[in-house]
């Protein structure tokens, strides 16, 4: 018996936030592939049972460089991805609504089949200077994210989803 591909955590941060979180659930799954969006292809998508997106909101939407991932990758993987399980990770400054309405609409398209609530993780950086400044989550926020990384992992190893 093979082993099912790994889980592939897609990530963008331009302020720290997003890579810590992500880097946090990749520990939770040690065989993850952990990519950053602009290095991802459709092949990494499509070679990978399920997926972490994890990036920032900015200006209530994703940040640019995880929707250009996706609007690269979207059609190549359009009808090879289906079913699939995914869970977000959301780093925002406040709400995290728009960006996860975002994702799950683009997901929804590639019938992504959801497996854990989204996590959106607050910085309340509300300031030009708090909002361009490195972000540091929280301990129990890193552990939230490791744990959502092992679960996807474990749920996709047990062949759960």
């Amino acid at each position: 018996m093979t082993a099912a591909p790994p889980v592939l955590i897609v990530w963008h941060s331009r302020t720290g936030g997003s890579e810590a979180l992500a880097r946090a659930a990749a520990a939770g799954a040690p065989t993850a592939r952990l990519i950053a969006a602009e290095a991802v292809t459709p092949g990494d998508l499509c070679a990978a049972a399920g997926y972490l997106f994890v990036g920032p909101e900015n200006l209530a939407a994703l940040s640019g460089a995880m929707k250009e991932m996706f609007d690269r990758c979207y059609y190549p993987c359009l009808g090879r991805i289906e079913g699939h399980p995914y869970a977000t990770i959301i780093c925002a400054g406040s709400d995290g609504e728009g960006a996860q309405r975002q994702l799950d609409r683009i997901a929804n398209g590639w019938r992504l089949k959801r497996v854990a609530d989204p996590l959106i993780v607050n910085t309340a950086a509300q300031t030009p200077q708090a909002i361009l400044a490195p972000k540091t989550i929280p301990a129990d926020r890193l552990a939230e994210a490791r744990d959502l990384g092992a679960a996807l992992a474990e749920g996709l190893a047990a062949g759960i989803f």
